[in-house]
């Protein structure tokens, strides 16, 4: 079977813009942000978790929090970016430089998180992201995004078709009914941490 050829959202983080944006997030000090949001949106998981997936890592700011939060927890991590993959790969997680449409996942993990991510994908793409995050989860899944009712594609950076805002979780739990919702919230710009106007979705497989 001939590989996947990847859409041109994928080309398109996977290459220079990709790793401008990692670049742009080498701020320490937002650790402490990410901590925090984290922090509330795993509030209500039953620990302890022994092991957590992410998906889109980037560089590892999620990850480097989750560790404070779950210290007993194996991480691994699916980047497409190479320049990310590389510095993520100094969190200690199993890294694979990959995209995440094409992850397999061997493992089924406690805890499956996608952050800001879903919104940059082809929506032709979503049902197999939604289908990719449900077979590595075995309990949780964690979706922060930016949060519309009805999808609509917004200009970013200049750029169009970058980034588009739908109901990443209601169409998940729509598509695999196995998951419900146990907690959920919204992380406003300007609160008292860093959010970026992102609605936050915890699910759990019954």
């Amino acid at each position: 079977m001939s590989p996947r050829e990847l859409t041109d959202q994928e080309k398109f983080w996977q290459g220079e813009f990709g790793s401008e944006y990692t670049e742009r997030n080498s701020d320490k000090t937002k650790i402490a942000d990410t901590l925090q949001t984290l922090a509330v949106e795993i509030k209500s998981i039953q620990r302890p978790i022994t092991n957590v997936l992410e998906l889109g890592a980037n560089r590892g700011l999620n990850i480097v929090a989750l560790k404070q939060l779950l210290p007993t927890a194996q991480f691994t991590a699916v980047e497409i970016n190479e320049d990310a993959a590389e510095i993520l790969r100094q969190t200690g997680a199993s890294v694979h430089t990959q995209s995440l449409l094409d992850f397999k996942s061997q493992v089924a993990y406690e805890l499956v998180l996608i952050r800001g991510v879903l919104i940059h994908l082809n929506p032709s793409m979503l049902n197999l992201a939604y289908k990719v995050i449900a077979e590595s989860s075995s309990r949780y899944v964690l979706i922060s995004e930016y949060y519309n009712p009805v999808p609509v594609s917004i200009e970013y950076r200049g750029e169009k078709d970058r980034l588009f805002k739908r109901d990443f979780a209601g169409e998940f739990m729509a598509e695999h009914k196995e998951f419900k919702l146990r907690d959920y919230g919204f992380h406003y710009r300007n609160g008292p941490y860093y959010g970026d106007d992102q609605t936050w979705f915890l699910m759990e497989r019954h």
